[in-house]
């Protein structure tokens, strides 16, 4: 297949499980980047800070940008990016968390 042929789009699939062990801290970053916000009308800026208050996973939402991951990609450029966060129980044990077989290599090898 030539390259006319394939798509000039990839989607990218990243999921991440972080640990809060600051929650105070992560709260602080997020209220302080809502607050830097300049774009932000003033009636969601109010609901921001509600929300990022009660669920520290609204606070990672607020803190993670998709730009961040591939804004270095040379020859890249990000059309379209969604993202969200939720808590979740985690057992690192669990074949619940295990990577899917798409998520491993052709060698069958964990992608980093």
């Amino acid at each position: 297949m030539s390259t006319d042929e394939t798509s000039r789009f990839v989607r990218l699939k990243v999921e991440l499980v972080l640990e809060i062990a600051d929650g105070e801290a992560l709260t602080g970053a997020a209220l302080q980047r809502v607050a830097e916000d300049e774009a932000m009308p003033g009636e969601e800026r109010a609901h921001a800070e509600h929300a990022v208050q009660e669920d520290e996973a609204e606070a990672v939402a607020y803190l993670v940008d998709p730009f961040d991951l591939v804004g270095d990609v040379p020859g890249a450029e990000l059309v379209q990016a969604s993202w969200s966060s939720e808590q979740v129980d985690y057992d690192p044990d669990s074949p619940d968390w295990d990577l899917d077989e798409d998520d491993a290599g052709e060698d069958g090898e964990e992608r980093a």
